[in-house]
């Protein structure tokens, strides 16, 4: 092992600085006030979690989780995400309560890496759970609210991508001739190696017929303009059924530019169960955000009930937001000795003008100039004045 240098930091940590934190709390605030105008109450979880509840649950890979023991023997982790702890709270009380719910947050994860790669083990999210409601509507609302919200923030140049496991499950089965072939090629397309999905459906030396369907199923499904394209594809069943009323009601809510369908759409986090998307915006190569429907995230608690939701991760959404001009004036008042006093009165002045206003002795000033660069506006408050 490797001597911890000074400055240092834990593999995949990172500090926010001043500047990043402001524009952090400005989305907060933002969003906080966006969902609860829509209903949704906010909840914050420990950041603690028993590792055979929520850790098991997550669906997150057992590598990624960060892992400790309490005085106890208890193995615990890290939350390494916010829909597991959410679900879990639901069942054990909030839904004795009220459902469905609609619950929001704004809170950390934590994911532990390998290797470096400049991905952060420690991030925020943003997001919404709607919780005791099996029907289209809950998942249309999703959706919808995940787009109104992206437009709070002055982003417009943005897609939402939407599958369905149950179509994808059902088209991966019905042509291959095993479970084992089906499941990797669905991990192949959680990875989006579709290369690596063609090779595999070669290798699998499956009757021509259906290795010729898989092919152009792959070539075609990430750019279905309509559901009646992917019919070719996969038996009636409720699923699609589900999908072409869904695309109808974001079509009734005039945001048909918005979405896009992708059958390939596939997650790691095996709790989705039915619709699931991404959220992609124009300045990031990485998706924004993901949800969907995982009802069988709640049958893991031991409650029936469906769910449906997604998250925001803060990070790429603040590569993303469009810059705003700094409204606030940034002021410093630099006094001179037994001036206290009166520097005080005149940033009290000043910030009931709406200013930002620092005070700050000239005896204590190290680098005069270096310090007023980063003002506005400074003023100095002497004996003559």
């Amino acid at each position: 092992m490797s001597a911890i240098k000074m400055f240092e930091k834990p593999l995949g940590m990172r500090d926010t600085f001043p500047v990043t934190y402001e524009k952090i709390e400005e989305v907060r605030q933002t969003g906080r006030k966006f969902l609860r105008a829509r209903g949704f109450d906010f909840i914050e979880t420990p950041s603690l979690e028993y590792f055979d509840t929520v850790g098991k649950a997550s669906a997150i890979y057992d590598a990624s989780l960060f892992k400790l023991v309490d005085s106890q023997g208890n193995t615990l982790v890290l939350r390494p995400d916010m829909t597991t702890p959410i679900a879990r709270v639901a069942t054990s009380k909030l839904l004795k309560e009220k459902i469905p719910l609609r619950l929001a947050y704004f809170a950390n994860v934590f994911r532990a890496q390998q290797t470096e790669g400049g991905r952060p083990a420690e991030f925020g999210q943003m997001g919404i759970e709607i919780i005791g409601d099996s029907s289209v509507y809950a998942d249309a609302e999703t959706i919808i609210t995940a787009i109104h919200l992206i437009q709070s923030f002055g982003i417009h140049s943005f897609k939402i991508t939407i599958g369905h496991a149950g179509v994808l499950n059902c088209i991966l089965k019905d042509y291959t001739e095993s479970d084992e072939q089906a499941e990797k090629l669905r991990t192949l397309l959680v990875e989006r190696n579709y290369v690596g999905f063609e090779e595999a459906v070669e290798q699998f030396h499956l009757p021509k017929t259906k290795s010729d369907a898989l092919l152009q199923f792959i070539s075609e499904a990430t750019n279905i303009v309509s559901i009646e394209h992917i019919e070719k594809y996969v038996r009636k069943n409720d699923a699609l059924a589900y999908v072409q009323q869904l695309m109808e009601l974001v079509s009734n809510a005039d945001l048909s530019p918005y979405v896009a369908l992708d059958f390939t759409l596939s997650s790691h986090m095996n709790y989705y169960t039915g619709m699931l998307f991404e959220v992609f915006a124009e300045g990031s190569g990485f998706a924004l955000g993901n949800g969907g429907r995982y009802d069988g995230l709640l049958h893991h608690f031991g409650s029936e009930v469906g769910a449906t939701g997604f998250g925001i991760r803060v990070d790429r959404l603040l590569e993303v937001l469009p810059t705003k001009p700094t409204l606030e004036q940034q002021v410093a008042i630099i006094f001179e000795e037994c001036q206290f006093t009166k520097a005080l009165e005149l940033a009290n002045s000043l910030r009931q003008e709406g200013k930002l206003v620092t005070v700050q002795s000239k005896k204590g000033l190290i680098d005069e100039e270096a310090f007023t660069k980063q003002f506005e506006k400074v003023v100095y408050v002497s004996q003559e004045d």
